[in-house]
């Protein structure tokens, strides 16, 4: 039985999945799914863990290479209004895993919490963010969560108390298939300081990054307290090409993807700046990009 059985509303057979990342590369999941309520997605879940058939969970895209080939399996996104909501009490905010990070930085600000305006510019959503422990400038992601509610690969729904979680650099324990969501507290500051100071940071920020209409991505991960932008260009590697793909010239740790690129043209640049890199700087450089 196909996995659109008894699903047909919310599940797609070979949908192109370049679109859903921002290289706008790879090839098409066997299975996407988009389902509309935390019922429907337990229930998807479930069928393909009796079924075996592999699950995957697709985020904003912004951190994600995947392969010509494409995936085998379903690709879930959780892009309905129920995974995507952001409530605050007190000093606390709950949001949804599906909210884009740039909406769960505005709202701290907005309500006089600090910290999170220092990620303002790092694209992505809230699961991926809590998944990644994304960071910024001794900022990171970890450090506000009070709790997270996570749905496992069999489908059961479970909450994990902070004490119970761990976070270090670009990585956390939340590692179930799906981050339903995350409850933070913060420290609280003014609302109009936080405002400016991440409007500043968003100007600086967006200069040094490639242009907004360039298909990119962050590459790698930063080393020893060295950003990965800094060693790639110590190796000379600013500018480095493969094909349609370079090396940004604004900033070396991410690739752009020019028209005609395609998902093998990266992973071969990739392979070439972290074996430069190695030869030139004796240093290895780590992934910070997925790769499906």
């Amino acid at each position: 039985m196909s996995l659109t059985s008894g699903f047909e509303h919310i599940v797609r057979e070979n949908e192109p999945l370049a679109a859903h990342t921002s290289l706008k590369l790879g090839g098409a999941a066997q299975y996407f799914a988009e389902p509309t309520s935390a019922d429907e997605l337990v229930a998807l879940v479930k069928r393909c863990a009796d079924d075996q058939i592999p699950v995957r969970l697709l985020g904003g895209g912004s951190n994600l290479l995947v392969r010509s080939e494409g995936v085998e399996g379903c690709v879930i996104l959780l892009s309905a209004p129920e995974f995507s909501q952001i409530k605050v009490e007190g000093n606390t905010m709950t949001a949804g895993g599906g909210a884009k990070l740039s909406h769960f930085i505005a709202t701290a600000a907005r309500e006089g919490f600090s910290g999170p305006e220092q990620l303002v510019g790092i694209p992505g959503t809230v699961g991926g963010a809590l998944h990644n422990n994304t960071g910024h400038h001794g900022v990171d992601f970890g450090s506000w969560v009070q709790s997270a509610k996570v749905l496992t690969r069999d489908g059961q729904i479970a909450t994990r108390d902070s004490d119970a979680l761990s976070f270090s650099y670009r990585q956390s324990s939340l590692t179930e298939l799906v981050i339903l969501e995350g409850k933070f507290t913060f420290d609280t500051e003014p609302a109009d300081e936080l405002t400016k100071r991440m409007q500043k940071l968003w100007i600086v920020r967006r200069a040094a990054q490639p242009e907004s209409d360039e298909n990119s991505a962050y590459m790698f991960k930063d080393h020893g307290g060295e950003s990965a932008s800094k060693l790639i260009a110590d190796a000379g590697l600013s500018g480095e090409s493969v094909g349609a793909v370079h090396v940004s010239d604004r900033d070396p740790n991410f690739f752009v993807a020019n028209p005609g690129a395609t998902s093998d043209q990266v992973l071969e640049l990739m392979d070439k700046v972290r074996q430069q890199v190695a030869e030139r700087l004796e240093i290895e450089l780590q992934d910070a990009i997925q790769i499906w």
